[in-house]
């Protein structure tokens, strides 16, 4: 390819990249606030969270882009640019499934953890900042890190808007070159590069949450009990 081509390619490379940021970070945002809410004690709440998490998880991302870009813009008598509709669609679709993860680890953290927060006089704000969300959230990051590279791959239905990402711009090369293996090799590489970047930060940030939690990370129980014993004053084993 030439360098005008190589230079159209990274132009989408980056238009990928600022989508992802944008969209995962709304999904992050409404993860958390769906999933807190499918927990909370008034069912009204859980009712209006529960409905959202089932319509955007029971729909398709590429209708829902369609209806952000092309649909909705008649009715309302505005339209979005192609990066923030992109966002609002993905973020809002990915974001439903990510609250059922939020919701799952914190339903998983110990019921006695909770109580001992009530007999704390902890209100319920205190209770899921102080004792919840630092159990739940490192048992978060691995299903948020395979939504993640889900959502990477999601990006590349903005294509249909003409917006000029990583698949768009691989479309053109394409067309100019008439070469598809080729183009669409290179495309397949980038991605996976991108994800495979995005898995490794994700798994170093769940490391690093989960330093000095619980029990020392590699000590069995075996080992734990073959510990050798101190002896104190007296001779009394410690």
């Amino acid at each position: 390819m030439t360098s005008g081509l190589w230079e159209l390619v990274l132009k989408g490379v980056w238009v990928t990249i600022q989508l992802l940021v944008c969209s995962a970070l709304l999904a992050a945002a409404v993860s958390f606030v769906a999933g807190v809410a499918r927990t909370h004690r008034l069912w009204i709440v859980r009712f209006l969270a529960g409905f959202y998490t089932e319509v955007f998880r029971g729909t398709s991302a590429l209708v829902m882009i369609f209806w952000v870009f092309f649909v909705l813009p008649p009715a309302f008598g505005w339209q979005l640019v192609p990066l923030w509709a992109g966002t609002l669609a993905l973020g809002l679709t990915y974001g439903a499934y990510g609250s059922e993860i939020v919701r799952g680890a914190l339903n998983a953290v110990d019921p006695a953890q909770k109580e001992g927060g009530i007999a704390l006089s902890f209100t319920p704000w205190q209770r899921m900042r102080l004792i919840l969300l630092p159990q739940a959230v490192p048992e978060m990051i691995p299903p948020f890190s395979n939504l993640l590279v889900e959502l990477l791959k999601g990006t590349a239905l903005v294509s249909i808007m003409g917006m000029g990402d990583l698949a768009f711009s691989g479309n053109l090369v394409r067309l100019a070159l008439q070469e598809s293996a080729e183009i669409y090799t290179y495309i397949l590489l980038i991605y996976f590069l991108i994800a495979f970047l995005l898995t490794r930060v994700m798994r170093g940030l769940e490391k690093k949450l989960k330093t000095g939690a619980g029990k020392p990370v590699g000590r069995t129980p075996d080992q734990e009990l073959s510990r050798p014993q101190t002896t104190g004053v007296g001779g009394a084993a410690s």
